[in-house]
């Protein structure tokens, strides 16, 4: 198996630890220490006042994972397996698929989440979505690209980058389309929790299907990327015990006082996310102003979940070249749509930390230098942008 470069990656260890202003991060805005030791509860500040950093239990921490299980309506602590998020879709794939096997999966996305498939041998088909229509993946589409032998279809709702998210009709019938030929469904569930309206949280794909993996973590939603605790619902017994046994090859146990930290904010989990959508609404304001001022150039279509977007930009040249023009100029970081292979006209916006509107504002200036109103947008002649 030989894996493809992961681009997105490749291009944040560029420019993550050394711009001042990051406006493409995925997470939201991380928890400190002392504040998430300051929410636990006598339980979990004993275990960590005790805490001894010896191996843990593979398949995560009991009382981490009951309280996983207590999050979806089906699933029992057993069900759960505690991952590194990455992890997780690295395990399922392998536990899964075989070389020859059909997928379909919702593009672009997270690279993994079809890297890892074409690395095992699979054919991969792209579902791609509508931005005329709000970044809508039209069910439609996927009938159509759906065949009796395709093993597994991919989801990932709220969607990353474009933070569209489908209507429970429209999940359902998702699950339908996969339930018909009997395909496995995995859905990366990463961002639920940071829905606009919580009316509008989907059901997990695993209390709605036998067949479905769930996948999870603490990194988006709840604001613990530096724990790196994630992980599985699965109730299907022999994919479970196939992908405990993969696990033996990657991480094996989790980091104890990532389990503790975990457990902590999990029990305060409305408290965290609330929070996070908070600095998202005051954030995505901004967006919106800017969008609004330089319409012109720029084009945005306001997700309704999660913490990142899809920002249209339309100038000569292309969105890969405005970004390094800005990371050098400006000290921002931008993501080009062509690290998700995804053409060259959009850049993806990541608004779930607080520092954000500081970078936008320097993002803004530069681009009213660069591109004025009403002028060209053609880089001048020694390249720069003018």
């Amino acid at each position: 198996m030989r894996l493809a470069p992961f681009a997105i990656e490749r291009y944040f260890a560029r420019f993550e630890f050394d711009l001042p202003y990051l406006l493409s991060s995925s997470d939201c805005e991380a928890l400190t220490l002392s504040e998430t030791l300051a929410m636990a509860d006598p339980e979990c500040r004993a275990m960590w006042d005790a805490l001894t950093l010896g191996y843990t239990e593979s398949p995560g921490l009991s009382l981490l994972r009951e309280e996983i299980a207590g999050m979806y309506d089906t699933v029992a602590a057993e069900h759960v397996i505690e991952v590194v998020p990455e992890e997780g879709i690295f395990l399922a794939m392998h536990a899964i698929l075989g070389p020859g096997d059909h997928v379909v999966t919702g593009f672009p996305a997270y690279q993994s989440l079809y890297s890892v498939a074409e690395a095992v041998g699979c054919e991969v088909s792209r579902w791609e979505p509508h931005e005329a229509s709000g970044w809508r993946f039209h069910v439609a589409d996927l009938r159509r690209m759906i065949r009796p032998t395709t093993r597994l279809v991919v989801l990932n709702s709220p969607h990353n980058p474009t933070g569209f998210l489908p209507s429970r009709d429209e999940f359902a019938e998702i699950v339908d389309v996969a339930s018909e030929v009997g395909a496995w469904l995995f859905s990366d569930e990463m961002y639920r929790y940071l829905e606009r309206d919580p009316s509008r949280r989907l059901p997990a794909a695993v209390d709605l299907y036998d067949r479905a993996v769930s996948l999870s973590g603490m990194s988006k939603a709840f604001s613990m990327p530096g724990a790196r605790v994630g992980w599985l619902a699965v109730r299907d017994p022999t994919l479970m015990a196939r992908v405990a046994e993969l696990k033996d090859y990657t991480t094996i146990c989790a980091a104890a006082p990532s389990e503790v930290l975990a457990l902590i904010g999990l029990r305060n989990r409305d408290a965290i996310a609330a929070r996070n959508l908070a600095i998202i609404a005051r954030n995505l304001a901004a967006i919106e102003e800017l969008a609004a001022r330089r319409a012109d150039i720029l084009r945005w279509i306001s997700p309704v979940a999660g913490s990142v977007g899809l920002l249209r930009v339309d100038i000569e040249g292309g969105a890969t070249a405005m970004c390094e023009h800005l990371a050098v100029e400006a000290g921002v970081m931008l993501l080009p749509s062509t690290v998700f292979d995804h053409g060259d006209s959009h850049v993806r916006l990541g608004f779930g930390r607080s520092a954000f509107a500081e970078g936008l504002a320097v993002f803004s200036r530069w681009l009213d230098d660069a591109y004025p109103v009403g002028t060209d947008d053609r880089p001048s002649s020694n390249g720069a942008m003018r």
